[in-house]
C-alpha cells in the first residue's frame, strides 16, 4: 500500500482538513455544487452532499493522479464520515465513462467492490455504498 499522508488535497493534508471549521467544509464542499480539486497530481470534478445520514461522493472527472490519490480520496472521506456520525459513504464514479478512461481506475474500482449500475438515465456509472463504523 502507498504512503498516502505526503499527498496533499488543495494545497492541505488530510489532517488539516479534518481540523477546518465545519462553516468553512458546508459552505465550500457540501455546497452541492460540483467543484474542481486536487489531491495530489489529479484534478477532480466531483460533488459532495450529505443526504440524511449518507455522504454522497460523486465523481465526475479525475485527470491524472496514480499515485494513491484515490487511497487518500478514501481515507480522508471515511474519517471525515466517522466525525460527523454517518452511517454510509455512498461512492458514485463517473470518471470510468468519458472520452478517454483510464483502464486502471476502473481495475482499482472493481478491486474496491465497485459494481457497475445504471445511474437510472442510461448510464452506467461504478459505485459502491460503504457502512461507516462507528468509534465507542
Amino acid at each position: 500500500m502507498s504512503d498516502n499522508r505526503h499527498i496533499l488535497i488543495e494545497g492541505y493534508t488530510p489532517d488539516e482538513l479534518l481540523g477546518l471549521p465545519d462553516r468553512q467544509i458546508d459552505d465550500f464542499v457540501l455546497s452541492g455544487n460540483a467543484i474542481a480539486f486536487r489531491v495530489g497530481s489529479a484534478e477532480i470534478l466531483g460533488q459532495f452532499t450529505i443526504d440524511g445520514d449518507v455522504l454522497v461522493v460523486e465523481l465526475a472527472h479525475i485527470d491524472g493522479g496514480g499515485e494513491g490519490v484515490l487511497a487518500t480520496l478514501w481515507s480522508l472521506v471515511h474519517r471525515y464520515s466517522e466525525g460527523k456520525h454517518l452511517r454510509a459513504v455512498e461512492w458514485i464514479v463517473h470518471a470510468v465513462d468519458c472520452a478517454n478512461p483510464n483502464q486502471k481506475l476502473k481495475r482499482i474500482l472493481e478491486l474496491k467492490g465497485f459494481t457497475k449500475q445504471d445511474n437510472g438515465s442510461g448510464i452506467e456509472v461504478y459505485a459502491y455504498t460503504g457502512q461507516i463504523k462507528q468509534q465507542d
